[in-house]
């Protein structure tokens, strides 16, 4: 890292006709060595979770080894990449997710609400929802001191209940992982638009209106701020400049994408089929919204995201790879071979995207690494086996450099129905968020940060 001239604090925003454009960690935001020292030795610590629903089929997922990682299994081959960064956690449970005596059905509901609280969801269709605080808002409740944003909770499916939910259960409990309270779970966004101008937009009483009329003009987010950011790059270094340059271009293209968006949803699909900007095809979207978090880990906006690829009961399909049949139904594929090759088919497309935003968190640089050496991604799924309804051994990753803190290239098998929450509690820790207790944690888990 260069030390320049000029000095700009740590916490900079260019304003601008109901704009707020961060910056990103910038050379010039470190003013003295014993600052760079200190910068260099606590650099900011995220925390991401992302979530598939409906399990994984296991036979294709879990390593063949223990201990050192030296194969990936099929359904991970594409994240071989990030394999030193990587390591498969086994043996961890989603317990509270289990039927009480009584209970019956209301698998994929429990695994959704149980899955960051440790805590049983009460069973109810009403308003009164019951489960506990999730690990994520835990997090938040500490690191949102530092940001804009205390949290962001986005997914690839509509935030309306609604659609095909377990009987008994309100559809709130499948359709998010966030809880702030016991009784308070929090909606997860999935339009790019939205998630953009949450991001982006103005924080005053009159920014909405002026944001939808520079959208009404074809303007970019970038046009509102334009002088600014010339008269800055005039002032930073060569290194800061490339820095602020590649930044600002990755906002002039996720804008760009989701005003396609918004134009083929408005010339292509009925008025209440879906909401605005939220792209054609699912790759598509996926792809915007990882974006779309990697600028606001960049502009350090917010340092903790929940990203559910679907809910609980999902019954997207996948015509783009050959899979016209919906997800959960393929998950209870009773061993019918076909149905299997496609959830494969499935799960595999999965971990594709996902390898994707591991990609763009390693290219994107943060201080002296990347943002993936600087982040701990949780990667997985309330239950294991969605065939047989198994919130047990689940299918865990674990992956970037926790600012130091993580080893990867490891497959740590942990002692049969292990808490996932001890997993949380660890993390937490690790973030500088030390709780006593999740939900139905024993303790903290090791090996995380050793061969």
């Amino acid at each position: 890292m260069i030390i320049t001239r000029r000095h700009l604090p740590r916490r900079t925003f260019l304003r601008g006709l109901g704009a707020t454009l961060a910056l990103p960690l910038l050379d010039g935001m470190v003013p003295a060595a014993t600052a760079l020292k200190a910068t260099a030795a606590r650099p900011v610590r995220r925390l991401g979770i992302v979530y598939v629903p409906n399990g994984i089929f296991m036979n294709r997922w879990t390593p063949a080894d223990d201990s050192i990682l030296s194969a990936l299994p099929p359904t991970l081959e594409p994240l071989a990449p990030f394999q030193r960064q990587l390591a498969v956690l086994s043996g961890l449970s989603n317990k509270q997710g289990d039927a009480w005596p009584g209970e019956g059905a209301g698998d994929h509901a429990r695994a959704a609400a149980a899955y960051l609280t440790g805590v049983h969801p009460k069973k109810t269709e009403g308003a009164d929802l019951r489960a506990g605080v999730s690990m994520d808002q835990i997090a938040a409740a500490a690191l949102g001191a530092e940001t804009e944003l205390a949290s962001l909770e986005v997914s690839l499916e509509s935030r309306e209940p609604v659609g095909s939910c377990d009987p008994g259960y309100s559809c709130a409990y499948a359709n998010t992982l966030s809880w702030r309270s016991p009784t308070t779970p929090l909606p997860m966004e999935n339009n790019p638009r939205v998630v953009f101008e949450r991001l982006f937009g103005g924080s005053d009483s009159t920014g909405a209106a002026l944001l939808r009329a520079r959208r009404a003009e074809d303007k970019s987010l970038l046009d509102a701020v334009a002088d600014k950011v010339s008269r800055l790059q005039r002032e930073l270094g060569p290194r800061d400049r490339l820095k602020l340059t590649e930044y600002l271009e990755a906002i002039r293209d996720v804008e760009r994408r989701i005003q396609r968006a918004e134009t083929q949803t408005d010339r292509e699909l009925p008025a209440m089929a879906q909401p605005s900007g939220v792209p054609g095809t699912f790759e598509e979207h996926a792809r915007v919204m990882f974006d779309l978090q990697v600028l606001a880990y960049q502009a350090d906006l917010t340092r903790v995201i929940t990203f559910m690829v679907g809910h609980e009961t999902s019954q997207r399909a996948y015509p783009e790879i050959g899979v016209p049949d919906a997800h959960h139904p393929l998950s209870h594929h009773a061993g019918d071979k076909e149905k299997i090759e496609k959830l494969i088919k499935v799960n595999l497309y999965h971990t594709m995207m996902f390898a994707y935003y591991l990609e763009r968190l390693a290219a994107t640089r943060d201080g002296d690494g990347s943002l993936l050496d600087h982040s701990m991604i949780i990667y997985g799924s309330g239950m294991s086996d969605g065939n047989r309804h198994d919130h047990h051994d689940l299918p865990t990753l674990l992956v970037g450099g926790g600012a130091g803190q993580l080893a990867g290239g490891r497959h740590l098998r942990y002692a049969a129905h292990t808490p996932i929450t001890n997993l949380f509690l660890t993390l937490l820790d690790k973030l500088g968020v030390p709780a006593e207790r999740i939900g139905d944690s024993t303790g903290q888990v090791e090996h995380l940060s050793a061969v």
